[in-house]
Formats: C-alpha cells, structure tokens, sequence
C-alpha cells in the first residue's frame, strides 16, 4: 500500500493541475465573485470524484480529450456543494479543509453566489465539452448523468431531506435514502460518466453504477466515523459537527464498531463487483480499498 500512497498522491496533484486550467480567470467587475469560485476549488481536498471519473475510463482503455473537462465539470459541482453546505442556514462551519470557509473569507452573500457560479460554470465546462467532442452522443449522456445525480433526484434532494430531518429522529431507511443521494449520487456520476465517456456497454455501465454506489456508501459512513473519531488538525474542518447539528448517522444507529463493519461490507462489494468486470485497473482496486482506512 506505500506504492498505492505515493503514488495517490502523484495523481491526486495531477488531477489537481487538470481542474485548474479550467477555472475562470478573476478579471472583470465580478472579480470578487471569481476569486471566491477559485478559492473554494483551490481550497484543497481528496478530488476522489474526478479522480474516481478518470480511473474508470481507465479502466475501459479510454484517456481522450473528454475526460479533462468533465473531471473539472464534477470537482467543481462537489466544490459548490460544499460551499453551500457550510453556510449559517445549513451546517454553519467557519472551516473547510483547514481554511477559513468560503461564506466567513468573503461574507454570507459570495458564498451563496460563488456556489450558484461554480454549479453553472460546471454545466458551462460540460457543454462546451459536447459541441467540440468528437463523439457528442457519449459527451452528451455523461453530462446528462451528471445534472440528474447533482439534482433533485441525487445530490441535492438528498442533502434537502437531511435538512429536513434535522433536530427529528431519522429511521434507518430514511438515512439509507440521504446517504445514497447525498454522497452515493455523485460518486456515481463520477464513475457512470468515465464509463459513458469510454463507451463502456451497458451491462457494464449499470455494474460501475452499482460499484460506485456502494463506494459512495462506504465513504459517507467512513465520513461519520471521522467526525467521532478524528480532531480538527487531522480532518481539517470541525468535528462533532453531526452531534452538534443533531443528525442521525449510522454511527448513531449501529454505533461505532457496527459503523465500522457497513464500511468493510460497501467496500468488500465494490471491489468484488469490480474484479467481476473483463477489464483492469489495479489503481482504481487499491483506490476504493483505501477508502475504509482513510484518516481524512
């Protein structure tokens, strides 16, 4: 695993290095708001979803000019999300990934705008991909997946039910549901459009949905446990932060060790539907294992 470790972060940096050649440039009357975009994606991060993107249509034998700006499109979705989660109305936290938030460095107003900003400058980056791709039938499906897990019907109808049930006693099937579409959503997205992108079949595509979804899964509850088990230093955003916004999380339902076992069950799943698949891809195998022993 030393090799998968520095090599994670080799690729992590690379990934890095792609997202940032799509960020706009901070000129013009609306340069406050710019630079408000680009510090929230700059911010730092794991960038699992554009990572988790490429991988998988590596795993297909697929590396073309497609990829890059649909890795920037999805990181840029996360970030905005992210943005909008720390606001006052929502988890209000005065730090992400050891920096100030985006709502305390630039006030309450530019957080919620550099969100609306980021979501449509990804959709922007997405199009554009479509009318210069040379297969705009594939680009085109992969953007579409892309606005449906970020949606209503992903994302952020996921996170709306979590804010619905906060401060109120969630049953566990309710959970299943927010972790599924709040986390597993665009984890899928991520995956679903590096196969689409790479022209996978469609027994393919709907094994990778599947895999992305229990990985999604994996690192929601993964995500809970930090914040019982980990310090600010280590995560670089407050912890406690479930307890202290009164959520129900598996770690409150099962406990810490039963928390721990879902973890190793989505993980062991992922992987053993993956190895199913007549394709290869040691890094993306050692990437989805790590996810369970992750610090951060």
């Amino acid at each position: 695993m030393t090799d998968f470790k520095s090599d994670l972060i080799r690729r992590t940096e690379e990934v890095e290095q792609t997202i940032y050649q799509w960020l706009p440039k901070e000129e013009g009357f609306q340069k406050n708001l710019i630079e408000a975009m680009n510090y929230s994606v700059t911010a730092g991060g794991k960038r699992l979803r554009p990572m988790l993107l490429q991988e998988t249509a590596r795993l297909f034998g697929y590396e073309g000019e497609d990829v890059p700006p649909f890795m920037a499109a999805i990181e840029i979705i996360h970030t905005y999300s992210l943005v909008h989660d720390d606001l006052p109305a929502m988890d209000n936290d005065d730090y992400r990934r050891g920096k100030l938030t985006t709502h305390k460095k630039y006030g309450h107003a530019q957080g919620i705008l550099a969100g609306d900003a980021l979501l449509n400058y990804a959709y922007e980056i997405g199009l554009k991909a479509v009318v210069k791709s040379s297969s705009p039938d594939r680009t085109a499906k992969a953007l579409m997946v892309l606005s449906q897990k970020a949606g209503i019907y992903g994302m952020v109808g996921g996170q709306a039910v979590d804010v619905q049930y906060t401060d109120k006693p969630m049953e566990p099937e309710v959970l299943q549901f927010v972790h599924e579409l709040k986390t597993g959503a665009l984890i899928q997205a991520a995956m679903t459009a590096g196969a689409l992108l790479a022209g996978a079949k469609e027994d393919e595509i709907e094994k990778i949905e599947k895999i992305a979804l229990m990985t999604g899964l994996a690192f929601q509850i993964q995500d809970d446990i930090l914040d019982v088990t980990s310090t600010m230093e280590i995560l670089g955003k407050p912890v406690f932060s479930d307890e202290k916004n009164n959520k129900t999380t598996y770690v409150t339902i099962l406990g810490l060790e039963g928390a721990r076992q879902k973890v190793k069950e989505y993980s062991d799943s992922a992987v053993a539907l993956l190895n199913k698949l007549n394709y290869k891809n040691e890094f993306l195998q050692n990437l989805l294992v790590s996810l369970i022993h992750r610090e951060k």
